[in-house]
């Protein structure tokens, strides 16, 4: 299996795991605003949850000028639902990028990415899922900072604990339980 996979696989586990500790929390940590880079973790999920939509699109073959234009509703409907339907918003995504995978026999294939912030340029769709991964691990970070800033533990979603978890969220459970919940 390409790198690549296993790596949107981890991406995949990290935001359900997340997810699943968002929903151990009190009902209101959700949708609190606190002073940060995004006003709530809402915020911060919907915007993963978009950007991984976003980015899907363009490897499919759409134009990026045309997947952001089209992200909006998709960004509405995250910022709208609660941490549980936000987990199945992400699952739907998740079958789909398996899908792709599936379907698609040389993810080093090239693609001309119309980036409207520069130039165009052909990027790898293997490079393009790792940037899916990057995107979401940084803002991942983001949301455990805030969950700590507003007093509460968040989990861990390293790489490392990935590997213990084959891959399942309820596998991750166990693993982070015995190693503890992260006090970033």
């Amino acid at each position: 299996m390409p790198s690549c996979v296993t790596m949107y696989e981890y991406h995949a586990w990290a935001n359900q795991t997340m997810l699943n500790r968002i929903v151990e929390l009190p009902s209101g940590v959700y949708n609190q605003e606190v002073q940060s880079i995004f006003p709530s973790v809402a915020t911060v999920m919907a915007h993963i949850y978009t950007t991984d939509w976003t980015w899907l699109a363009i490897m499919e073959g759409m134009p990026m000028t045309e997947a952001m234009k089209l992200a909006g509703p998709h960004e509405e409907e995250a910022l709208k639902a609660s941490p549980q339907e936000l987990s199945e918003l992400f699952k739907l995504l998740s079958a789909r990028y398996q899908e792709l995978f599936r379907r698609e026999t040389n993810l080093e294939r090239l693609l001309l990415l119309d980036n409207p912030y520069t130039e165009a340029k052909e990027i790898s769709l293997d490079q393009m899922v790792m940037q899916v991964v990057n995107h979401g691990t940084y803002h991942r970070g983001n949301v455990s900072a805030m969950l700590r800033q507003m007093g509460h533990a968040s989990v861990m979603t390293e790489y490392a604990l990935f590997w213990y978890a084959d891959g399942t969220p309820s596998a991750a459970s166990t693993a982070s339980g015995s190693m503890g919940q992260a006090e970033l």
